[in-house]
Parts: structure tokens; C-alpha cells; sequence
């Protein structure tokens, strides 16, 4: 039975690729373990950016045909994604390999070290770059095992999203949808919030009272109804509305272009961000930095030179009067605040977004019509292009235009544009010289380069 790190020297990961998998296979390679592994991304004579990443590591890699897994091989970490006819889980039981679940190896690496774990159902990845930036920042030499990369770290030519550390400190995402979040019991940890997405509110609630349980000093975000109910102290808590008291209350809060400003306890902070939600995010780091020991000035410093996250609000380009914001937003509550945050920036916004999963989609069809209708100002837009398949034995009994149609009968702006391609030329007409062009959308791997092709032809 697998109880420590310890326990083990080569560990396979199958579906390495995924940002939560390479996060722990690049930890677990900086603290001299042996690490390969396989995802069925990789292709013959097909270059793979992450492959070469890790690969650049000293991470082997291989294609998903079982050709990795071997007598030496003491343990496989497998992904929710990952099903039982993959050849490499095959081959693992025939070899009667231990295996064991991602969430399973984290909650192994916390037990490592002093963790602070955030959790929430929207920012979670947002609040853990800017926590490590400013333990990093303050000398802490954190680590970091993340949902997204840090851009900063990515510009050093890694995936970004983990990093060893050698300090005693630990960050970490604690992600409430495959119900793992209880297994943690970290030294901080932090409630960003409580909405609707992979589970219903009663499933959620339960969890995250669990999580408080576990931790020892809890946060949570007073301007979150449900998550406010699960305070553990006042003064751990944070909110970005003055009239809502805690211990961590901004004031003055300002959005000027992709910039926020607010006061905190006479500390001015300033960030390259947009949107309230970030302000909550940010006070959240702060709360659980100072908690740690790290002075609000400190803070401040660190998070002036905070350069966001991939796929977060990320600026692909402006020109002609037109920017471009590409953003991972994908549950009601996270699409309303993405448009939101960026309706300052610019007269008119043009929003475009690809639901993924037709399950999903189906559960919260009726959120996504309420929140997404209500964000929009009378000259924004929605556009959205079919839901993305994975593959599997989904059934398809739900359409992207079903939202749009939805959100019509709210008197919005909405289009249905069934194949994406076709998107950069149909908003021709639609474009302004000062408007902002926002796509959305997660779990698909090659909106990156959709991104890309919608800012080569606007």
C-alpha cells in the first residue's frame, strides 16, 4: 500500500499531457523521482508542445499504446479521464502495478510539506499564481502545483505550472469536481466561492464544509453568500465590498482599462488585471499570505509585477480599434464575470463561447441563459459555436443553439454559429473601432490555436 512519496522511485502518469497530471509529473521530477508517461495527444512524427516541455525536463514520454509500462514501473497515476480499456492501465494490472488516482499522489505531496490549498468553483488557478508570486516574492521559495501556467514561468520556457520550491511551503488547487478536495488537510486554506457547476449547491456545500473541517486556519470570501456560511473567523476572511466587513475588505475599488486598484489597511495595491472577481482573488493571496507571516507592502510589491496566467484574460492582440481576450471561463457564473470584467475596456463587447460536454451543458442550461443574459449591456453580443465532444458515449441531446435561443427570448444579442471557423468572418459587420472581442471556453485543447486563427482574421 502506497502511504508516502517515499514509497516509490518511477512512477508512470498516464494522460500526462493534462495540466493537472504534468503539474505533479514535473514536482515529482524536481524532487528526483523517475518520471515518464503517456496521453493519447501524443502522435507519431507529430510535434506536441507539451511533450517537448516535459520531454525538455527529463520526463519521458511515450505514445498510448502500453509500450511504457514495464516491470520497473512502481506506481501509474491515472486521471478521471483515463478509462480501463487504455493499453498502459491494462498493462498495469496484468503487472499488478499499484495504481492510484492524481488526487491521491497530491494529497501525498501535501503531507510533505506546509499547504496552503485553494478551493472554489471559480479562480481558484488566478488565486494560486498570485499566492506564489507573492511568497516568491517575499523569500519563501514556494511550491507549486497548479491548473494553468504562470506566464512568467512559462516565459523560462516551462509549462509553468509547477514548481518544487525549497522552502516549506506548499500551493495547491483543491478542486471540488471529481469530489477530491477532502482528501487535503492543508495548514491555509482558502474558500474562494460556492456556485453552480459540476455539482448541484447541497453536493458542493458538503464538500467545502468538509474542506474547512480539514484545514486549520479556513478563509473564505464574504461577498459569497454560501461560502461566507462556512467562516471559520471574520478576520481570516476577505471581501472586495466595503459595505461587506472581514478582516481583508478593499476599498476603493477601480478598473481602469486591464488595470484594478484598491486600498487594503493604508497598503495602495495595484494589478494587470480586470474585473472585481480579481480583486477577490488577490485579496484572497493577501489574506493567506499575511496569515503566513508576509507584510501587506510585501504583497503589494509582488502583485504589481503579476503577469496573469494562461488562458485567463489573456491579451492576444489590438488592433483597428479591436482587442482580443482569450479567457478559460466555462460554468454560468465564470462567463458572466469574464464579460463583466471586460465590458470597461471597451464601448461594445462581443462575447463568443463553446460549451463543453453535453451532460454539463444540459445540467446547467438554464443558469447559463440566466447568467450570461444578464451580463450582457444592450449593444454586447453573444456568439456561440457547438459543444465540444471528447468523445465517448455521450448523448447529444443538447445543442449550443438551445442557449442562444434562450438568451434571445431575454431580448439579448445571440448568434449561433454552429462550426467556429466560420466566426472571425461573421462578426465582420459587427465590429466597431472600439470594441472588444472575448472567446471562451475550456477542457478543449486546441482553442489556443483558435485564438490565434480568430486574431489572423479579424
Amino acid at each position: 500500500m502506497i502511504t508516502s512519496i517515499n514509497d516509490f522511485q518511477n512512477i508512470f502518469f498516464i494522460g500526462i499531457a493534462g495540466t493537472g497530471m504534468s503539474a505533479l509529473a514535473q514536482y515529482l521530477k524536481a524532487v528526483n523521482k523517475n518520471v515518464s508517461g503517456s496521453d493519447r495527444f501524443f502522435k507519431p512524427g507529430e510535434f506536441n508542445e507539451t511533450k517537448s516541455k516535459l520531454e525538455a525536463e527529463g520526463i519521458t514520454c511515450f505514445l498510448q499504446n502500453g509500450e511504457g509500462i514495464n516491470s520497473n514501473v512502481e506506481l501509474v497515476i491515472v486521471s478521471a479521464a483515463v478509462e480501463d480499456t487504455v493499453p498502459e492501465l491494462q498493462k498495469a494490472r496484468e503487472l499488478h502495478i499499484p495504481v492510484i488516482r492524481r488526487s491521491e499522489l497530491l494529497a501525498l505531496i501535501t503531507k510533505t510539506k506546509r499547504t496552503i490549498a485553494v478551493g472554489g468553483t471559480s479562480g481558484k488557478s488566478t488565486t494560486v499564481a498570485m499566492l506564489f508570486e507573492i511568497l516568491e516574492y517575499a523569500g519563501l521559495q514556494p511550491g507549486l502545483i497548479s491548473g494553468a501556467g504562470l506566464t512568467r514561468l512559462i516565459k523560462q520556457g516551462s509549462i509553468g505550472n509547477a514548481k518544487a520550491g525549497h522552502g516549506e511551503w506548499l500551493i495547491i488547487e483543491a478542486d471540488e469536481s471529481d469530489g477530491s478536495i477532502v482528501q487535503y488537510h492543508p495548514s491555509i486554506g482558502i474558500l474562494l466561492n460556492i456556485d453552480k457547476d459540476h455539482k448541484d449547491y447541497p453536493e458542493l456545500v458538503k464538500l467545502f464544509t468538509q474542506f474547512k473541517n480539514n484545514s486549520e486556519t479556513f478563509i473564505v470570501n464574504q461577498n459569497n453568500r454560501l461560502a461566507a456560511e462556512l467562516s471559520q473567523n471574520i478576520e481570516y476572511d476577505f471581501s472586495a465590498d466595503e459595505k461587506m466587513k472581514a478582516g481583508y475588505t478593499a476599498i476603493n475599488f477601480q478598473q481602469q482599462g486591464f488595470e484594478i486598484n484598491f486600498d487594503l489597511h493604508q497598503t495602495s495595491f495595484s494589478l494587470h488585471a480586470i474585473g472585481k472577481h480579481n480583486a477577490e482573488n488577490a485579496l484572497a493571496a493577501i489574506a493567506a499570505a499575511n496569515i503566513a507571516g508576509v507584510e501587506l507592502n510585501v504583497c503589494a510589491g509582488a502583485l504589481q509585477r503579476y503577469e496573469g496566467i494562461y488562458r485567463r484574460h489573456q491579451v492576444i492582440g489590438h488592433k483597428r480599434g479591436v482587442w482580443l481576450v482569450d479567457d478559460y471561463a466555462h460554468n454560468p457564473t465564470k462567463c458572466a464575470a469574464s464579460i463583466k470584467a471586460c465590458q470597461p475596456v471597451a464601448e461594445k463587447l462581443i462575447a463568443w463561447f463553446q460549451p463543453h460536454g453535453y451532460a454539463p451543458t444540459k445540467f446547467l442550461r438554464a443558469d447559463y441563459v440566466k447568467e450570461i443574459a444578464a451580463a450582457l449591456r444592450p449593444q454586447d453580443e453573444i456568439w456561440m459555436s457547438e459543444i465540444f465532444y471528447a468523445g465517448g458515449a455521450a448523448v447529444k441531446d443538447i445543442s449550443a443553439n438551445d442557449l442562444i435561443n434562450g438568451i434571445k427570448i431575454l431580448h439579448k444579442n445571440a448568434f449561433f454559429i454552429e462550426h467556429r471557423n466560420d466566426f472571425p468572418a461573421a462578426i465582420q459587420s459587427h465590429l466597431t473601432d472600439d470594441c472588444i472581442v472575448l472567446l471562451m471556453g475550456a477542457r478543449d485543447p486546441s482553442l489556443e490555436t483558435f485564438a490565434n486563427f480568430v486574431w489572423n482574421n479579424i
